[in-house]
């Protein structure tokens, strides 16, 4: 087993980065592999007016809120980069990340729009 990154770029609250930080630890669960573990978490946030920081590369993500949720406040969303370090097998590091972004926003039939708008790195 080696340590695996998952990095998620997010344009959430505190409220939607735990609800990501949920699907990650249900996905790890399902796995059912008694060594695949979640070792680290680390949330890089904004600086405004400080250094640049991992999450200023998401701004995009603000956007997509706009355009899908039109005349909705963002309230306290901001972009944050939602880093992970696993302990797991290559296979099982796929199969997490998969279902982490096939639940974070299921394509259906209908056009839909993402809880927290996001990205994977």
């Amino acid at each position: 087993m080696r340590r695996r990154k998952l990095t998620f770029g997010l344009y959430a609250d505190e409220q939607g980065l735990a609800r990501v930080l949920n699907l990650v630890e249900d996905a790890v669960r399902s796995r059912n592999a008694r060594n695949t573990r979640i070792v680290g978490v680390t949330v890089a946030r904004t600086d405004p007016g400080g250094e640049p920081s991992a999450a200023d590369g998401y701004d995009f993500l603000a956007e997509q809120w706009a355009v899908e949720h039109p005349g909705q406040g963002s309230g306290a969303r901001q972009p944050v980069e939602l880093r992970l370090c696993l302990v797991c097998s290559r296979r099982t590091h796929r199969a997490i990340r998969r279902t982490v972004i096939s639940t974070l926003c299921p394509e259906e039939t209908a056009a839909h729009t993402c809880r927290v708008p996001w990205t994977a790195a």
